[in-house]
């Protein structure tokens, strides 16, 4: 999450209820989207807005974006998308983005691909994405050491209720969100399903990646070690490393954020999908504690 200081809107502090996690999303196709074609460009919606400003955008929805591009540059030819580091250089405004990704390293087996998003001719996020082949012809090796323990699944969660403030936003409406570890309202680490209830981009199919890193950037929202109405945890970018292809629409963070020297902090996250465990997202932290 990205912004300023002043916290708009709830976080799920209300009563919270159990339910299928086979219901229809609340959300039609055309109003949940977080993004809507415009020419060359994309105009974020609503439902990407972030917490902290009614004017910039949750850093989930602008690291799917990314993810998109990168995608759509890079053909299916026996690579994997395997790493994503998101800088987040100035809060990403609510007005119409532009996004580029150019193929900088080229090769058979790693490729590097650079994205740069600009709002209004200005440069407000960069990205580097790894790709890595994968051989056709040979098994997956097999580890020494048996996985951790899988989270409950979505259906034991608990879902968040709307916000009832009036501030639409990324988190308290276009993701669905279930703790099954945690709350928003209660400090420490925190282990929550997430499922995006629209499109990332309106006509455009969603991909598990793209959901993966849209999650992501919820690691130190889920897992504050702070109070939200008196201090700042912003993070100024997002690495997202999966060693799978992430598959079905549910992503899994079991969350945890460090505070270390004055000023500074990372949120971890272990990401799951309802078959297994995927990869790791770090955040670092900007920290303002109010005196």
């Amino acid at each position: 999450m990205v912004g300023a200081r002043r916290f708009l809107g709830t976080i799920g502090t209300g009563p919270v209820a159990s339910g299928s996690v086979t219901d229809e999303l609340d959300a039609s196709a055309d109003s949940g989207a977080l993004f809507v074609p415009d020419g060359d460009g994309l105009m974020p919606t609503e439902w990407a807005r972030g917490p902290w400003s009614a004017d910039s955008l949750h850093g989930g929805p602008v690291a799917a974006l990314v993810v998109g591009e990168v995608e759509s540059l890079t053909p299916d030819d026996g690579l994997q998308l395997s790493r994503l580091t998101l800088e987040l250089i100035r809060p990403v405004p609510l007005v119409r983005l532009q996004v580029r990704s150019t193929l900088v390293r080229p090769g058979r087996r790693v490729q590097l691909v650079d994205t740069v998003v600009e709002a209004d001719g200005v440069e407000v996020a960069w990205c580097r994405a790894l790709r890595i082949r994968v051989p056709v012809d040979r098994p997956p090796a097999v580890p020494t050491v048996a996985e951790d323990p899988a989270p409950a699944p979505p259906s034991d969660g608990v879902l968040l209720p709307r916000d009832p403030s009036g501030h639409t936003a990324f988190h308290n409406g276009g993701m669905e969100v279930r703790f099954v570890e945690g709350r928003f309202d209660r400090l420490g680490p925190a282990t929550a399903w997430f499922r995006l209830r629209g499109p990332v981009v309106l006509g455009s199919p969603t991909s598990p990646w793209q959901r993966v890193a849209a999650a992501a950037d919820f690691g130190n929202g889920v897992s504050a070690e702070l109070p939200f109405a008196t201090s700042l945890f912003i993070n100024p970018d997002l690495t997202v490393s999966v060693h799978r292809p992430p598959e079905g629409e549910w992503v899994c963070l079991q969350a945890r954020t460090r505070l270390g020297s004055p000023g500074v902090g990372a949120s971890e996250s272990a990401l799951w999908d309802t078959r297994g465990r995927i990869g790791r997202a770090i955040q670092n932290l900007v920290v303002e504690v109010a005196r």
